[in-house]
């Protein structure tokens, strides 16, 4: 797809808001392709947020609460590409349950992947819609509450995308960042979960080369 010039939303959680980078202005990915490209981005990134909505709201940090299926409604309407990238804080300390096949509510996870994917694609039907995959991160085989690791809601987002028709960039088989290697979570992901500034730049030149593919 072409890319000179267009509109991006970016919907996320803290890694597309900047967490790990030394300026959420200018080091996310996304900031990095907007100056390729001349690019107008929109950051709708939001630490610790989820995909599904959650059982037990937050007193504390009620932004942490605002999940994905609610905020795909205050996206921009105007944007030529909508990127989702999101499911590693529903693996991380989500309490949303996992879900079954035949679930459609933002309730659970599946069902959650489900509504977001489905409407995304009514509230953008002319743009390109793209979702992408969680990175690897430490501690990824480890159960969570539900007794789910993290390569399992990353089969469900590849999944629905399928269903929808919505291109994966799949960033847990292709971003070359793995932070249980010790040299590669010191280069670009020091903290085993959110890439620093160099950790930025690889991502964006896959996600690159994979829209430009498009």
């Amino acid at each position: 797809m072409k890319l000179n010039g267009i509109k991006a939303n970016f919907l996320g959680d803290s890694i597309t808001e900047g967490c790990g980078t030394s300026d959420f202005g200018t080091k996310p990915f996304h900031a990095i392709l907007g100056k390729r490209y001349n690019m107008t981005t929109r950051n709708y990134g939001i630490g610790g947020t989820r995909i599904a909505r959650q059982t037990n709201l937050s007193t504390e940090w009620p932004q942490m609460d605002r999940d994905y299926c609610l905020r795909i409604e205050e996206l921009d309407r105007d944007a030529d590409l909508v990127v989702i990238f999101g499911g590693t804080n529903d693996y991380g300390h989500g309490d949303a349950p996992f879900g079954e096949a035949a679930d459609r509510t933002p309730d659970t996870f599946i069902g959650a992947c489900h509504y977001l994917f489905r409407r995304a694609t009514e509230l953008f039907p002319r743009a390109r819609i793209v979702v992408m995959t969680p990175l690897h991160r430490w501690g990824e085989y480890n159960p969570d509450m539900k007794g789910r690791v993290l390569e399992e809601y990353v089969n469900v987002i590849r999944d629905t995308a399928a269903k929808y028709s919505i291109p994966v960039i799949d960033l847990w088989k292709n971003s070359g960042i793995q932070p249980e290697i010790e040299v590669i979570r010191e280069l670009y992901c020091p903290d085993g979960l959110h890439p620093n500034d160099e950790g930025h730049v690889r991502m964006a030149d896959y996600i690159e080369a994979a829209l430009l593919a498009l």
